[in-house]
Protein backbone atom coordinates (compact mmCIF):
# COMPACT_ATOMS: atom_id res chain seq x y z
CA UNK A 1 0.00 0.00 0.00
CA UNK A 2 1.24 3.45 -0.85
CA UNK A 3 0.06 6.80 0.37
CA UNK A 4 0.87 10.44 -0.04
CA UNK A 5 -0.04 13.54 1.87
CA UNK A 6 0.87 17.15 1.64
CA UNK A 7 0.11 20.66 0.51
CA UNK A 8 -1.47 21.17 3.83
CA UNK A 9 -1.99 23.97 6.24
CA UNK A 10 -1.43 22.73 9.79
CA UNK A 11 -3.14 25.70 11.42
CA UNK A 12 -6.17 27.09 9.64
CA UNK A 13 -8.15 29.20 12.13
CA UNK A 14 -11.16 29.66 9.89
CA UNK A 15 -11.72 29.00 6.24
CA UNK A 16 -14.61 31.46 6.13
CA UNK A 17 -12.39 34.43 6.85
CA UNK A 18 -9.25 35.75 5.24
CA UNK A 19 -6.10 34.01 6.41
CA UNK A 20 -2.52 33.32 5.37
CA UNK A 21 -2.00 29.55 5.26
CA UNK A 22 1.34 27.82 5.61
CA UNK A 23 1.90 24.94 3.23
CA UNK A 24 4.04 21.88 2.98
CA UNK A 25 4.68 18.96 0.69
CA UNK A 26 5.63 15.96 2.77
CA UNK A 27 7.35 12.77 1.53
CA UNK A 28 8.89 14.68 -1.35
CA UNK A 29 11.93 16.30 0.25
CA UNK A 30 10.18 19.58 -0.46
CA UNK A 31 9.45 22.17 2.16
CA UNK A 32 7.45 24.11 4.61
CA UNK A 33 6.93 27.82 4.16
CA UNK A 34 5.69 30.25 6.75
CA UNK A 35 3.96 33.14 5.03
CA UNK A 36 4.62 36.56 6.48
CA UNK A 37 7.74 35.22 8.18
CA UNK A 38 11.41 35.39 7.29
CA UNK A 39 12.01 31.74 8.13
CA UNK A 40 11.80 28.72 5.87
CA UNK A 41 12.05 25.10 6.89
CA UNK A 42 13.59 22.77 4.32
CA UNK A 43 13.77 19.17 5.58
CA UNK A 44 14.66 19.65 9.26
CA UNK A 45 16.83 22.77 9.03
CA UNK A 46 15.87 26.36 9.70
CA UNK A 47 17.62 29.27 8.07
CA UNK A 48 17.10 33.00 7.84
CA UNK A 49 15.74 33.95 4.45
CA UNK A 50 18.65 36.28 3.77
CA UNK A 51 21.11 33.39 4.17
CA UNK A 52 19.49 31.19 1.53
CA UNK A 53 21.37 30.29 -1.63
CA UNK A 54 19.96 31.50 -4.99
CA UNK A 55 18.44 28.09 -5.69
CA UNK A 56 16.81 27.96 -2.26
CA UNK A 57 15.46 31.48 -2.71
CA UNK A 58 13.91 30.42 -6.03
CA UNK A 59 12.23 27.47 -4.34
CA UNK A 60 10.85 29.67 -1.58
CA UNK A 61 9.37 32.04 -4.16
CA UNK A 62 7.63 29.15 -5.90
CA UNK A 63 6.29 27.71 -2.67
CA UNK A 64 4.83 31.08 -1.72
CA UNK A 65 2.43 30.62 -4.66
CA UNK A 66 -1.05 29.37 -4.01
CA UNK A 67 -3.68 28.00 -6.38
CA UNK A 68 -7.41 28.43 -6.62
CA UNK A 69 -10.34 27.04 -8.58
CA UNK A 70 -11.74 29.85 -10.73
CA UNK A 71 -13.85 28.19 -13.43
CA UNK A 72 -15.79 25.00 -14.09
CA UNK A 73 -17.76 23.37 -16.86
CA UNK A 74 -19.35 20.06 -17.81
CA UNK A 75 -20.81 18.16 -20.74
CA UNK A 76 -22.95 15.04 -21.09
CA UNK A 77 -23.95 12.91 -24.11
CA UNK A 78 -27.31 13.37 -25.77
CA UNK A 79 -28.45 9.74 -25.38
CA UNK A 80 -30.58 9.34 -22.27
CA UNK A 81 -31.17 5.87 -20.77
CA UNK A 82 -33.58 5.46 -17.87
CA UNK A 83 -34.03 2.54 -15.51
CA UNK A 84 -37.18 1.63 -17.42
CA UNK A 85 -35.13 1.48 -20.62
CA UNK A 86 -32.71 -0.94 -18.97
CA UNK A 87 -35.58 -3.13 -17.80
CA UNK A 88 -36.16 -3.92 -21.48
CA UNK A 89 -32.60 -5.25 -21.79
CA UNK A 90 -32.01 -7.12 -18.51
CA UNK A 91 -34.18 -8.49 -15.71
CA UNK A 92 -34.51 -5.38 -13.54
CA UNK A 93 -36.84 -2.48 -12.81
CA UNK A 94 -36.74 1.13 -11.68
CA UNK A 95 -37.46 0.38 -8.03
CA UNK A 96 -34.81 -2.33 -7.76
CA UNK A 97 -32.12 -0.03 -9.19
CA UNK A 98 -33.08 3.19 -7.41
CA UNK A 99 -33.43 1.60 -3.96
CA UNK A 100 -30.04 -0.12 -4.16
CA UNK A 101 -28.05 2.61 -5.91
CA UNK A 102 -29.98 5.88 -6.01
CA UNK A 103 -29.62 5.95 -9.81
CA UNK A 104 -32.61 6.62 -12.07
CA UNK A 105 -31.05 7.84 -15.31
CA UNK A 106 -27.71 7.96 -17.11
CA UNK A 107 -26.24 9.47 -20.30
CA UNK A 108 -24.40 7.27 -22.80
CA UNK A 109 -22.15 8.21 -25.72
CA UNK A 110 -23.85 7.57 -29.03
CA UNK A 111 -21.91 6.37 -32.05
CA UNK A 112 -21.41 9.88 -33.45
CA UNK A 113 -20.03 11.31 -30.16
CA UNK A 114 -16.57 11.04 -28.60
CA UNK A 115 -14.98 11.49 -25.22
CA UNK A 116 -12.69 14.12 -26.75
CA UNK A 117 -15.66 16.25 -27.81
CA UNK A 118 -17.21 15.99 -24.34
CA UNK A 119 -13.94 16.92 -22.62
CA UNK A 120 -13.43 19.84 -24.99
CA UNK A 121 -16.93 21.21 -24.36
CA UNK A 122 -16.47 21.00 -20.58
CA UNK A 123 -13.06 22.67 -20.82
CA UNK A 124 -14.38 25.52 -22.96
CA UNK A 125 -17.10 26.25 -20.41
CA UNK A 126 -14.54 26.29 -17.58
CA UNK A 127 -12.33 28.72 -19.50
CA UNK A 128 -15.30 30.95 -20.26
CA UNK A 129 -16.30 31.12 -16.59
CA UNK A 130 -12.70 31.85 -15.57
CA UNK A 131 -12.34 34.44 -18.38
CA UNK A 132 -9.10 32.76 -19.51
CA UNK A 133 -8.11 32.50 -23.17
CA UNK A 134 -7.02 29.06 -24.45
CA UNK A 135 -3.66 30.59 -25.40
CA UNK A 136 -3.05 31.35 -21.71
CA UNK A 137 -3.41 27.69 -20.64
CA UNK A 138 -0.07 26.24 -19.51
CA UNK A 139 -1.13 22.63 -18.98
CA UNK A 140 -4.04 20.31 -19.80
CA UNK A 141 -4.57 17.29 -17.54
CA UNK A 142 -7.13 14.75 -18.74
CA UNK A 143 -8.17 12.38 -15.98
CA UNK A 144 -9.62 9.36 -17.73
CA UNK A 145 -9.42 5.59 -18.00
CA UNK A 146 -11.27 5.47 -21.32
CA UNK A 147 -9.52 7.79 -23.82
CA UNK A 148 -10.41 7.75 -27.50
CA UNK A 149 -6.75 6.98 -28.24
CA UNK A 150 -4.70 4.31 -26.46
CA UNK A 151 -1.82 6.79 -26.18
CA UNK A 152 -3.93 9.44 -24.45
CA UNK A 153 -6.58 12.03 -25.21
CA UNK A 154 -5.28 15.22 -23.57
CA UNK A 155 -3.32 16.44 -26.62
CA UNK A 156 -6.43 16.13 -28.77
CA UNK A 157 -8.41 18.30 -26.35
CA UNK A 158 -5.54 20.79 -26.34
CA UNK A 159 -5.74 20.87 -30.14
CA UNK A 160 -9.53 21.24 -30.15
CA UNK A 161 -9.31 24.17 -27.73
CA UNK A 162 -6.99 25.95 -30.17
CA UNK A 163 -4.11 26.47 -27.74
CA UNK A 164 -1.58 28.06 -30.09
CA UNK A 165 1.27 28.01 -27.57
CA UNK A 166 1.33 24.17 -27.59
CA UNK A 167 1.07 23.70 -23.80
CA UNK A 168 1.87 20.32 -22.31
CA UNK A 169 -1.11 17.95 -22.21
CA UNK A 170 -1.19 14.45 -20.76
CA UNK A 171 -3.54 11.86 -19.27
CA UNK A 172 -3.88 10.70 -15.67
CA UNK A 173 -5.30 7.19 -15.33
CA UNK A 174 -6.72 6.53 -11.87
CA UNK A 175 -10.33 5.57 -12.59
CA UNK A 176 -12.84 7.19 -10.25
CA UNK A 177 -10.09 8.81 -8.14
CA UNK A 178 -8.61 10.49 -11.20
CA UNK A 179 -10.05 13.96 -10.77
CA UNK A 180 -8.79 14.33 -7.19
CA UNK A 181 -5.33 13.24 -8.35
CA UNK A 182 -5.62 15.75 -11.17
CA UNK A 183 -6.32 18.59 -8.72
CA UNK A 184 -3.30 17.69 -6.62
CA UNK A 185 -1.13 17.38 -9.73
CA UNK A 186 -2.28 20.80 -10.92
CA UNK A 187 -1.36 22.31 -7.56
CA UNK A 188 2.10 20.72 -7.69
CA UNK A 189 2.71 22.11 -11.19
CA UNK A 190 1.66 25.58 -10.05
CA UNK A 191 3.46 25.62 -6.72
CA UNK A 192 6.58 23.77 -7.78
CA UNK A 193 6.81 24.51 -11.48
CA UNK A 194 5.61 28.07 -11.89
CA UNK A 195 2.60 27.21 -14.05
CA UNK A 196 -0.18 29.82 -14.15
CA UNK A 197 -3.32 28.21 -15.62
CA UNK A 198 -3.96 24.46 -15.49
CA UNK A 199 -7.04 22.79 -16.95
CA UNK A 200 -8.08 19.66 -15.05
CA UNK A 201 -10.62 17.59 -16.97
CA UNK A 202 -12.34 14.48 -15.65
CA UNK A 203 -13.96 12.48 -18.44
CA UNK A 204 -14.92 8.85 -18.87
CA UNK A 205 -17.05 6.64 -21.11
CA UNK A 206 -17.27 3.45 -19.10
CA UNK A 207 -20.29 2.43 -21.18
CA UNK A 208 -17.74 1.20 -23.74
CA UNK A 209 -16.61 -1.47 -21.27
CA UNK A 210 -19.93 -2.46 -19.72
CA UNK A 211 -21.45 -5.89 -20.19
CA UNK A 212 -24.99 -4.87 -21.10
CA UNK A 213 -26.28 -8.35 -20.22
CA UNK A 214 -25.00 -8.08 -16.62
CA UNK A 215 -27.69 -6.42 -14.53
CA UNK A 216 -25.28 -6.02 -11.62
CA UNK A 217 -23.00 -3.62 -13.51
CA UNK A 218 -24.83 -2.20 -16.55
CA UNK A 219 -27.23 -0.27 -14.29
CA UNK A 220 -24.42 1.70 -12.66
CA UNK A 221 -22.43 3.57 -15.26
CA UNK A 222 -22.89 6.65 -17.39
CA UNK A 223 -20.65 8.88 -19.52
CA UNK A 224 -19.76 12.54 -18.93
CA UNK A 225 -17.02 15.14 -18.67
CA UNK A 226 -16.31 17.90 -16.17
CA UNK A 227 -13.51 20.44 -15.95
CA UNK A 228 -12.05 23.09 -13.67
CA UNK A 229 -9.48 25.81 -14.29
CA UNK A 230 -6.88 25.89 -11.50
CA UNK A 231 -5.03 29.20 -11.41
CA UNK A 232 -1.94 30.46 -9.58
CA UNK A 233 -2.57 33.07 -6.90
CA UNK A 234 -0.99 34.70 -3.87
CA UNK A 235 -0.64 32.32 -0.96
CA UNK A 236 -3.21 34.31 1.02
CA UNK A 237 -5.84 33.24 -1.55
CA UNK A 238 -4.78 29.59 -1.64
CA UNK A 239 -7.70 27.25 -2.27
CA UNK A 240 -6.23 23.78 -1.75
CA UNK A 241 -5.82 23.34 1.99
CA UNK A 242 -4.81 19.67 2.16
CA UNK A 243 -5.01 16.29 0.50
CA UNK A 244 -4.69 12.59 1.30
CA UNK A 245 -4.01 9.99 -1.41
CA UNK A 246 -3.72 6.19 -1.30
CA UNK A 247 -3.58 3.07 -3.44
CA UNK A 248 -3.76 -0.65 -2.72
CA UNK A 249 -3.12 -3.06 -5.58
CA UNK A 250 -4.40 -5.97 -3.48
CA UNK A 251 -7.90 -4.70 -4.13
CA UNK A 252 -7.58 -4.79 -7.92
CA UNK A 253 -9.34 -8.15 -7.99
CA UNK A 254 -12.56 -6.48 -6.82
CA UNK A 255 -12.84 -3.95 -9.66
CA UNK A 256 -11.02 -4.41 -12.95
CA UNK A 257 -11.14 -4.47 -16.74
CA UNK A 258 -8.14 -6.59 -17.67
CA UNK A 259 -6.38 -7.01 -20.98
CA UNK A 260 -7.55 -10.09 -22.81
CA UNK A 261 -6.00 -11.88 -25.77
CA UNK A 262 -7.81 -12.59 -28.98
CA UNK A 263 -8.41 -16.24 -29.77
CA UNK A 264 -6.98 -15.67 -33.23
CA UNK A 265 -3.23 -15.56 -33.90
CA UNK A 266 -1.59 -12.86 -36.01
CA UNK A 267 -1.06 -13.67 -39.66
CA UNK A 268 2.16 -15.68 -39.95
CA UNK A 269 4.87 -15.58 -42.58
CA UNK A 270 4.76 -18.35 -45.21
CA UNK A 271 7.04 -20.77 -43.37
CA UNK A 272 5.38 -20.21 -39.99
CA UNK A 273 8.63 -19.28 -38.28
CA UNK A 274 6.91 -16.77 -35.99
CA UNK A 275 4.24 -19.18 -34.82
CA UNK A 276 3.91 -19.11 -31.05
CA UNK A 277 6.24 -16.13 -30.65
CA UNK A 278 4.16 -13.07 -31.51
CA UNK A 279 1.59 -11.91 -28.96
CA UNK A 280 -2.01 -12.37 -29.96
CA UNK A 281 -4.23 -9.39 -30.70
CA UNK A 282 -5.74 -7.98 -27.53
CA UNK A 283 -8.47 -5.76 -26.15
CA UNK A 284 -9.88 -4.94 -22.74
CA UNK A 285 -12.52 -7.06 -21.05
CA UNK A 286 -15.79 -5.69 -19.75
CA UNK A 287 -15.80 -4.24 -16.25
CA UNK A 288 -15.74 -6.91 -13.55
CA UNK A 289 -16.81 -5.79 -10.11
CA UNK A 290 -17.45 -7.36 -6.72
CA UNK A 291 -20.02 -4.83 -5.61
CA UNK A 292 -20.16 -5.90 -1.97
CA UNK A 293 -16.41 -5.66 -1.50
CA UNK A 294 -16.16 -2.30 -3.25
CA UNK A 295 -18.97 -1.00 -1.04
CA UNK A 296 -17.19 -2.19 2.12
CA UNK A 297 -13.93 -0.64 0.93
CA UNK A 298 -15.54 2.72 0.20
CA UNK A 299 -17.49 3.15 3.44
CA UNK A 300 -14.41 2.15 5.47
CA UNK A 301 -11.58 4.00 3.72
CA UNK A 302 -13.17 7.17 2.33
CA UNK A 303 -14.21 8.65 5.70
CA UNK A 304 -10.73 7.91 7.07
CA UNK A 305 -9.14 9.74 4.16
CA UNK A 306 -11.38 12.79 4.54
CA UNK A 307 -10.76 12.87 8.29
CA UNK A 308 -7.00 12.79 7.69
CA UNK A 309 -7.23 15.61 5.15
CA UNK A 310 -9.38 17.67 7.49
CA UNK A 311 -6.92 17.11 10.33
CA UNK A 312 -4.03 18.28 8.16
CA UNK A 313 -6.02 21.41 7.34
CA UNK A 314 -6.86 22.01 11.00
CA UNK A 315 -10.57 21.53 10.31
CA UNK A 316 -13.45 19.26 11.27
CA UNK A 317 -16.55 18.18 9.43
CA UNK A 318 -18.48 21.09 10.96
CA UNK A 319 -16.11 23.56 9.25
CA UNK A 320 -16.92 22.50 5.69
CA UNK A 321 -19.77 23.90 3.66
CA UNK A 322 -20.14 20.92 1.33
CA UNK A 323 -19.28 17.24 1.11
CA UNK A 324 -18.68 16.18 -2.50
CA UNK A 325 -17.94 12.50 -3.09
CA UNK A 326 -17.45 10.48 -6.23
CA UNK A 327 -20.98 9.66 -7.34
CA UNK A 328 -20.92 5.87 -7.23
CA UNK A 329 -23.77 4.82 -4.97
CA UNK A 330 -26.14 6.89 -2.82
CA UNK A 331 -25.74 4.44 0.07
CA UNK A 332 -22.00 5.07 0.09
CA UNK A 333 -22.54 8.83 0.02
CA UNK A 334 -25.02 8.63 2.89
CA UNK A 335 -22.78 6.34 4.97
CA UNK A 336 -19.75 8.63 4.61
CA UNK A 337 -21.85 11.71 5.45
CA UNK A 338 -23.16 9.99 8.58
CA UNK A 339 -19.65 9.01 9.67
CA UNK A 340 -18.44 12.59 9.24
CA UNK A 341 -21.61 14.02 10.84
CA UNK A 342 -22.35 16.12 7.76
CA UNK A 343 -26.11 16.78 7.41
CA UNK A 344 -27.78 15.75 4.18
CA UNK A 345 -28.48 19.35 3.16
CA UNK A 346 -24.72 19.93 2.92
CA UNK A 347 -24.08 16.89 0.70
CA UNK A 348 -23.84 17.40 -3.08
CA UNK A 349 -25.35 14.58 -5.11
CA UNK A 350 -26.54 14.32 -8.71
CA UNK A 351 -26.13 10.55 -8.95
CA UNK A 352 -29.81 9.99 -9.74
CA UNK A 353 -29.50 11.82 -13.06
CA UNK A 354 -26.16 10.52 -14.36
CA UNK A 355 -25.09 7.34 -12.58
CA UNK A 356 -21.42 6.61 -11.96
CA UNK A 357 -19.44 8.72 -14.45
CA UNK A 358 -16.05 7.76 -12.99
CA UNK A 359 -13.48 10.59 -13.15
CA UNK A 360 -16.17 12.99 -14.42
CA UNK A 361 -18.49 12.62 -11.44
CA UNK A 362 -16.93 15.17 -9.04
CA UNK A 363 -16.40 18.02 -11.54
CA UNK A 364 -19.83 17.36 -13.11
CA UNK A 365 -21.56 17.64 -9.73
CA UNK A 366 -19.42 20.65 -8.79
CA UNK A 367 -20.29 22.47 -12.01
CA UNK A 368 -24.01 21.96 -11.50
CA UNK A 369 -23.76 23.11 -7.88
CA UNK A 370 -21.81 26.25 -8.81
CA UNK A 371 -24.07 27.22 -11.70
CA UNK A 372 -27.21 26.68 -9.61
CA UNK A 373 -25.86 29.00 -6.92
CA UNK A 374 -25.56 26.25 -4.32
CA UNK A 375 -21.77 26.46 -4.10
CA UNK A 376 -20.61 30.06 -3.80
CA UNK A 377 -17.28 31.84 -3.76
CA UNK A 378 -15.46 31.17 -0.50
CA UNK A 379 -17.27 27.92 0.29
CA UNK A 380 -15.12 25.06 1.57
CA UNK A 381 -15.60 21.60 0.07
CA UNK A 382 -14.38 18.19 1.22
CA UNK A 383 -14.05 16.14 -1.98
CA UNK A 384 -13.14 12.47 -2.28
CA UNK A 385 -12.73 9.97 -5.10
CA UNK A 386 -12.45 6.18 -4.88
CA UNK A 387 -12.45 3.25 -7.23
CA UNK A 388 -10.47 0.84 -9.37
CA UNK A 389 -6.84 0.27 -8.58
CA UNK A 390 -7.88 0.29 -5.82
CA UNK A 391 -7.27 4.00 -5.38
CA UNK A 392 -8.80 6.59 -3.10
CA UNK A 393 -8.07 10.13 -2.06
CA UNK A 394 -9.53 13.34 -0.71
CA UNK A 395 -8.86 17.05 -0.93
CA UNK A 396 -10.08 20.01 1.08
CA UNK A 397 -10.66 22.87 -1.31
CA UNK A 398 -12.18 26.32 -1.44
CA UNK A 399 -14.21 27.45 -4.43
CA UNK A 400 -13.22 30.74 -6.04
Amino acid sequence: MANASGLFNPTVPSVKRGFSPSIAIYRSGFLFSEVGSRRIVCSSTTQDAEKLSPSESRVSRLVSRGCKLVGCGSAVPSLHISNDDLSKIVDTNDEWISVRTGIRNRRILSRNESLTSLGTEAAKKALEMAKVDPDDVDLVLLCTSTPDDLFGGAPQIQKALGCKSNPLAYDITAACSGFVLGLVSAACHIRGGGFQNVLVIGADALSRYVDWTDRGSCILFGDAAGAVLVQACDIEEDGLFSFDLHSDGEGQRHLKANLKESKKDHELDTNGSLHGLLPKGSSYSCIEMNGKEVFRFAVRMVPQSIELALKKAGLTGSNIDWLLLHQANQRIIDAVATRLEVPSERVISNLANYGNTSAASIPLALDEAVRSGKVQTGHTIAAAGFGAGLTWGSAIIRWG
